[in-house]
């Protein structure tokens, strides 16, 4: 029996998820057998003209009608509303991949946690920079022992879109529907991502500073003319940073940026030990450099080969994927979980811990000083 997809969300990641799930009986023969049944949205007019670009067999305006037509729910709407439908669907028994960052607030983000323990069925934050090979081939060395005791991690998420002040005014900028600005649109990928790689080495972080700024106070909101009919503000941060401390002593420097001039999507992570160390970028996302104890300098590994972390359902070696082929793994994996009734990672309980972080870096914004991750 195929399982029934329902999507809440049509553009960037309703398009990035419903194309993975185009690709995977394709690329992928022993996924489970997929129906892309129901896709969720507001405007009729443009949920119907996704719908029949995106494969969807039906739609609805209204969530709460497509829980009872399908198998899985996936949350990819703007951060005020994976809260609500995701518990519903949870409390009807359906599993739910959620978008980052699991909610605007660290109380709906544990609301989502229990409800995901009580309902027991597979859940997932869609943290999608896990299932890039060149990551998984990292975290390889790491669990391996290549780099020794890891000691330093530093992450940055860096893009230009909000450089201009007279760029549009947008949910992401509204605290209330986003939660936070760069932190929690750009920096919960990092936090995820570092624990990802190295939480089994270092533990959980225990203190960390962070500062929030803000450069542009109030966006433009344009007619249908082209002409600014109001400015709205932004009650976001553009930017962020933060040092923190893991239970090991080991220590990490994160920052993201929405306004970093010359950067459209520069996601890096660097990991250092006292044997090695590896960093990885994502405009490069098919390589790793590594540096290996011994070595005067780093060599670049082309994270190609049939061995490598789901490259051998792809193409020989040398040809590079994509962006878009993380979503496809991330799909891949979780709707085996699913099928199999089995556990997928990142769950809710693991974008929860980066929910705490979050949290964590505002709450030293706002005191000026180190706090604990509560």
């Amino acid at each position: 029996m195929a399982l029934n997809i329902g999507v809440l969300g049509y553009r960037f990641m309703g398009r990035a998820h419903a194309n993975a799930l185009a690709r995977l009986p394709m690329f992928f023969p022993d996924a489970p057998e997929v129906e892309r049944h129901t896709l969720v949205g507001r405007d009729e007019g443009a949920l119907a003209d996704a719908a029949e670009r995106f494969g969807f067999a039906h739609t609805a305006t209204d969530w709460e009608d497509a829980l009872d037509e399908v198998d899985v729910f996936y949350n990819l709407g703007p951060n005020h509303v994976h809260a609500e439908p995701s518990i519903a669907a949870l409390e009807a028994g359906v599993p739910v991949l959620c978008e980052k960052p699991l909610a605007p607030t660290l109380e709906e983000a544990a609301a989502m946690r229990d409800a995901a323990a009580a309902a027991n069925v597979p859940t997932g934050a869609a943290f999608n920079y896990r299932f890039v090979p060149a990551i998984r081939y990292a975290k390889g060395l790491i669990e391996d022992g290549e780099l020794g005791e890891i000691r330093q991690v530093r992450g940055r998420y860096l893009q230009d879109w909000l450089v201009d002040p007279e760029a549009p005014w947008a949910w992401r900028m509204d605290a209330e529907m986003a939660g936070s600005g760069a932190l929690g649109d750009l920096g919960a990928h990092t936090i995820d991502l570092a624990n990802f790689l190295v939480g089994d080495a270092v533990g959980g972080i225990e203190r960390l500073s962070g500062q929030l700024t803000t450069f542009v106070d109030e966006r433009p909101v344009y007619d249908e003319d082209g002409e600014v009919a109001e400015y709205r503000d932004v009650t976001v941060d553009d930017a962020y940073g933060a040092q923190v401390a893991y239970e090991s002593g080991a220590t990490g420097s994160f920052e993201a940026s929405r306004v970093a001039e010359g950067h459209k999507n520069d996601h890096t992570i660097a990991v250092h030990g006292s044997k090695g160390s590896v960093k990885f970028s994502l405009e490069r996302l098919n390589e790793l450099e590594v540096l290996r104890e011994g070595n005067r300098g780093y060599e670049t590994v082309l994270v190609t080969e049939e061995s490598d972390p789901y490259v051998d359902h792809w193409w020989p070696p040398g040809h590079v994927i994509g962006w878009e082929h993380t979503f496809v793994h991330e799909n891949y994996e979780f709707l085996s979980a699913v099928a199999e009734g089995g556990t997928f990672e990142p769950s809710f309980a693991d974008g929860y811990d980066v929910q705490r972080v979050l949290a964590a870096i505002e709450r030293a914004d706002e005191r000026g000083e180190l706090v604990s991750v509560e």
